[in-house]
């Protein structure tokens, strides 16, 4: 069977590249030919285009920046020859140019995972209900796919268009419990809750993965993934790296190119994806605000604690951390990073035990949907 993923765009997003990177080889080892849409958001109004332009006119004086394509080819760098050298992709697509899908007799769709039913990070979000796929003979999936938020973010019309199109799919599942709600109670439609694309493999995959690249091991052992800096996470952090005695390992680009603009530019780069999987190889402890820091985690079985980032949408932590029954690793403030919730060990024997469980459902949900 010939599928196409459509997700979020690729981008610097770790966990966003490794979410289709997995689901890719997942399918691929089920026997399927398997593409991710190259989707580029590029169809913006002159009124934006003008706004754009004045950003960047500005930038100098308001202090952030804003990336022409060639900066960002150069602050991309490695993650894009990640996509290059293991996503397999499909000509450049926008909202309004999906007759290059046609192309492919793709037999199925399948949407997800990430935060694909959010109107703020989708451009045109009936794309990301398969709009441009009626009246063809085509399965129409949706696997893990994430709201975001618990919260119902839909317009009235956004609701009464994507409710209409969710009918026609063949199967749905989504990333979070709370996702499951909001489907029957916006959507009308039935949805089964279903583990992130990433813990379809296991942590045997993503260590072949690294040793391939031969990216050598860090002395640094506290993997430090934080993707919304404040002082009351750096204070976290360091309080963290004092009582454990272990050096911090960041693996993110030195400089924030929107703070810095172009003089430092080679320090905004963000470093290889293998790199970002061998810090949590080689780590004692993490710890993140990042979803899918939480769940590389919980793959590679280390200790880790997770700071609430209310910013991103709290529902895909909460319903992770109940999956797998951690609610006690949230840090909420500096007053919970205690010396005894830092040496608490984590039971994942019992983990991975609802992991095994999980995967085994997710994989025969995917099985059971292309068959239909």
């Amino acid at each position: 069977m010939r599928i196409c993923i459509l997700t979020q765009p690729l981008c610097t997003n770790y966990g966003g590249l490794l979410q289709t990177y997995a689901l890719q080889v997942v399918l691929k080892r089920m026997g399927h030919e398997v593409w991710t849409e190259n989707r580029k958001e590029n169809s913006l109004s002159l009124i934006s285009k003008f706004k754009l332009f004045i950003k960047r006119i500005l930038a100098p004086i308001r202090g952030i920046y804003y990336g022409t394509d060639e900066q960002n080819k150069v602050i991309s760098q490695y993650t894009e020859l990640f996509i290059r050298n293991y996503i397999t992709i499909t000509d450049p697509v926008t909202s309004n140019t999906k007759e290059v899908l046609r192309r492919y007799a793709f037999d199925a769709y399948i949407v997800g995972s990430d935060q694909v039913w959010r109107p703020c990070y989708s451009y045109y979000l009936p794309n990301y209900f398969l709009d441009f796929t009626i009246g063809q003979h085509v399965n129409r999936i949706a696997y893990a796919a994430s709201f975001g938020t618990s919260k119902w973010e839909f317009t009235e019309g956004q609701t009464t268009r994507c409710a209409a199109l969710a009918k026609q799919f063949d199967a749905i599942s989504v990333r979070e419990d709370s996702g499951v709600v909001l489907c029957k109670k916006y959507l009308g439609v039935d949805a089964v809750h279903l583990l992130d694309p990433t813990m379809l493999l296991n942590k045997e995959d993503y260590i072949r993965l690294v040793e391939q690249e031969q990216i050598p091991s860090s002395e640094k052992k506290l993997m430090t993934y934080i993707l919304d800096q404040s002082e009351e996470k750096q204070a976290i952090v360091r309080k963290i790296s004092q009582t454990l005695s272990l050096s911090p390992n960041v693996v993110m680009p030195e400089k924030n190119f929107a703070q810095v603009g172009k003089k430092d530019i080679d320090q905004c780069v963000f470093p290889p994806v293998t790199d970002w999987l061998r810090g949590f190889m080689d780590a004692e402890y993490v710890v993140t605000d990042s979803f899918h820091g939480t769940v590389f985690s919980i793959i590679f079985n280390k200790p880790f604690v997770v700071m609430a980032n209310r910013e991103r949408g709290m529902a895909r932590f909460t319903s992770l951390l109940k999956k797998f029954e951690l609610e006690e690793r949230w840090v909420h403030s500096l007053e919970d990073v205690t010396e005894q919730k830092l040496h608490d060990s984590v039971n994942f024997e019992k983990v991975n035990r609802i992991w095994n469980i999980e995967r085994e459902k997710a994989k025969r949900f995917l099985i059971e949907s292309l068959d239909l």
